[in-house]
């Protein structure tokens, strides 16, 4: 099979949970193409991620106004909709290769953007590879987004340095309402962030005590077990010592035998155990072993949707990469994903490489033994260094008259189906 020539129309589509800055990539990549009509046609979104290419439910974004694209930039979550959907093996499931195939060749597709994590990146390497092992060139370049901020290589990913700032302010300001009301009621809080193997945003909670504000914070790491008796010990000591404690717990949180304080015993469409309900465990196990009243908290969408509060470093750096990726596909790249490479902590400074997909996906970087105290309850200098540029800066979206930010809703205008029906299995 041959591409059509003249310029090629990209697909661009969302993966997995959304973030605050997804949509800023989006942006990057849709108004970058727009720059090169010289060489890119249309840009043409998945409805719904990897799902909408294979149903070939496309939307135009040909139709949508610079200024509504531009809005993408302030806007939360994902603009075109996203999936849970992680493509099978070539030769496990070749028919859908075979139909995504279809659709680029129906759709003049020879750019694939594909915005997402660890498993979207590992989707995207399947798709890069189609040109060598079904005979359909294509440039597939990997757009990183994860608010775990566990994919390898690159510094740090976009979308978590805004998670990060939002679980830090929100530790420190429900600990402010904590210690108003220790003397005599709530004496114990407890916040429960995501984080199924990787402890990047539990650490952030570390970052609301400081040398300017002293607060007591135990932190749970997937990274460490779950030691109950230590544990309580620890709270124990904070609460005798301040009269109160915040508890930042990752739903990772396991004991020694790998079971997870939030197991709810099912799975999810990538076949990870279901996690949620670690905060009222731990909570629960204050109470009983040291008879403190508590309080607890899911941050669950509210961290990751949390755009009013969003990093402005981070927004920068979604919107830089979603750009980078249009610019590397211009240069012929293939299978490679445009990655953060810090260049010095104090000041801040960064800038932009790339690093091939074989290397990234279905990688997981955890926290660094270092960026954890030795009690395996808090955060070190050289964690604090690594995380707290990355919440700085405030990025804040337009606000309107009745006093909410203004968010864009684009049309999503479908492109017309060529092709017969496809079912996803």
């Amino acid at each position: 099979m041959a591409k059509s020539t003249g310029k090629m129309n990209a697909f661009y589509a969302q993966s997995g949970g959304v973030t605050a800055v997804i949509n800023a990539s989006a942006c990057g990549v849709i108004e970058t193409a727009r720059q090169h009509k010289d060489k890119i046609g249309k840009v043409l979104a998945g409805r719904n991620g990897i799902i909408g290419a294979l149903t070939e439910d496309l939307i135009d974004t040909s139709k949508e106004s610079a200024r509504a694209i531009a809005a993408l930039r302030h806007t939360p979550s994902g603009a075109f909709g996203s999936c849970r959907y992680k493509m099978k093996s070539l030769e496990a499931n070749k028919r859908e290769y075979q139909r995504l195939i279809e659709v680029f060749e129906a759709h003049n597709i020879g750019y694939f953007f594909y915005n997402g994590g660890g498993d979207s990146a590992d989707t995207c390497l399947k798709v890069s590879q189609l040109s060598k092992s079904m005979g359909y060139p294509i440039q597939a370049i990997h757009v990183p987004k994860t608010v775990d901020n566990d994919l390898p290589i690159t510094d740090n990913c976009p979308g978590f340095g805004s998670v990060a700032k939002y679980i830090a302010i929100s530790t420190r300001e429900a600990s402010f309402d904590v210690a108003s009301m220790a003397k005599t009621s709530t004496k114990i809080f407890v916040l429960e962030v995501m984080g199924r193997h990787a402890g990047w945003i539990a650490a952030a909670g570390g970052l609301a005590t400081d040398e300017d504000c002293d607060l007591p914070i135990v932190i749970l790491f997937p990274e460490v077990e779950f030691d109950q008796q230590a544990f309580l010990a620890a709270v124990d000591k904070k609460v005798k010592e301040y009269g109160y404690c915040s508890i930042v717990v990752s739903e990772g949180c396991h004991y020694p035998d790998g079971r997870f304080l939030a197991e709810q015993g099912t799975r999810d469409a990538f076949g990870h155990a279901q996690l949620g309900g670690a905060a009222p465990v731990v909570a629960n196990m204050i109470k009983d072993a040291l008879g403190h009243k508590f309080h607890w908290a899911v941050a669950d969408y509210l961290q990751r949707a949390a755009r009013h509060i969003a990093s402005k470093s981070d927004v920068d750096q979604a919107y830089a990469l979603g750009k980078a990726a249009v610019k590397l596909a211009l240069k012929g790249r293939n299978s490679v994903m445009p990655i953060v490479v810090r260049e010095s902590s104090k000041p801040y400074k960064w800038s932009i490489g790339e690093a091939p997909l074989a290397k990234v996906a279905n990688v997981e970087k955890m926290m660094p033994k270092n960026f954890i105290s030795k009690d395996g309850f808090g955060i070190t200098d050289k964690c604090r260094e690594y995380l707290t540029p990355l919440i700085k800066g405030e990025d804040y979206p337009p606000y309107g008259k009745n006093g909410m930010p203004k968010y864009v809703v684009l049309k999503n205008p479908p492109v017309a189906r060529k092709l017969g029906d496809f079912e996803v299995k």
